[in-house]
Formats: C-alpha cells, structure tokens, sequence
C-alpha cells in the first residue's frame, strides 16, 4: 500500500488559527527588581542578593560571593537556595532523610548531627534548605539571568574570533 492510497479520503475539517509567533526576551530581566519585591523572603537585602547571584553565577564559590556581598556565608547559602540555586546544601539526599527525620520528631538533634557526618553549621543549613522552599518568581529568573549570560558570553567569544570557526 503507497502513501497516497493510504491518504486516500483523509479530508481537512478544521483550520489553524494563527496566534502569531512567541517572543521570548530574557534581555530586559530585572535582577534586582524581582529581588527587591521579594525582599521580605530573603535573609539578605536585595542589593546584597544581586550580587551574590551575580558572583555566583560567574563562577566564585559560596564563600567567595559572600565575601563580595559583604554577608556572611551562611547568609549566602541560605539566599542562594531561596533564589534557586541548586547545590548550596552540604549533605547529600540520604543524609537530608536523616534531618527530615529530626524535624518530624522521630530522632534527637545529636543523633541527627552525628548520622549526617556533618557539623552543627552543614546541620543548620539543611534543616533550611528542608524547611524553606525556593521563590519559583526568583528560580526562574536566576535561571535566566545565568542562561542569557553563557550565551552571551559564548556567542560573543565566537563572534571575536571568527577564524576560529573554519
């Protein structure tokens, strides 16, 4: 059996619509506008949050982007976690069971501490991470702002060196 006799008597009933096309600009993100208006949710200000995703997102380590947003490392996990960034808690999934456990009571803070292989500081940060979920709004342009800025960044480093590309 060809095609055609396949096609044979297939008739169209219904028309498309035209929606026109999708426009997607993640070049007018407002870091710091979508920080500031989630302002009370952060452990941090806004203008310290820009920075430490701005860092961040560059490369620096936790410790390093504090440093540059003049909070404390803590405070930078804890931000970064609200904003999105996975990453930030010290302990791996089966050990956060072990915290989750704790926060439902069903074995003591020592004990938990001691399981997880972690100090009281990795304790503290993933019973955060375990008791405060990232702000999508913020996630989502997080994710933004670092795609736009790889892309950029490897278009333009293409773009300079054309030669390279033959």
């Amino acid at each position: 059996m060809t095609l055609s006799e396949i096609a044979a008597g297939i008739e169209v009933t219904t028309e498309q619509r035209d929606r026109g096309a999708a426009v997607v600009d993640d070049t007018g993100i407002d870091l710091h506008d979508r920080l500031r208006s989630h302002a009370s949710s952060l452990p941090c200000t806004a203008a310290a949050a820009t920075t430490l995703i701005e860092t961040y997102t560059a490369g620096a380590s936790v410790g390093d982007a504090a440093r540059e947003a003049a909070v404390a490392p803590m405070t930078a996990a804890k931000t970064l976690h609200r904003c999105g960034v996975s990453g930030v808690c010290p302990l791996a999934p089966t050990r956060r069971g072990i915290v989750r456990d704790w926060l439902a009571g069903r074995i003591g803070r020592r004990d938990a501490i001691e399981l997880t292989g972690g100090d009281e500081a990795d304790f503290a940060l993933a019973v955060y991470v375990e008791t405060h979920d990232p702000i999508a709004d913020l996630a989502d342009a997080v994710t933004r702002v670092d795609d736009h800025a790889i892309g950029v960044d490897t278009l333009g480093g293409s773009l300079e060196t054309p030669d390279e590309l033959r």
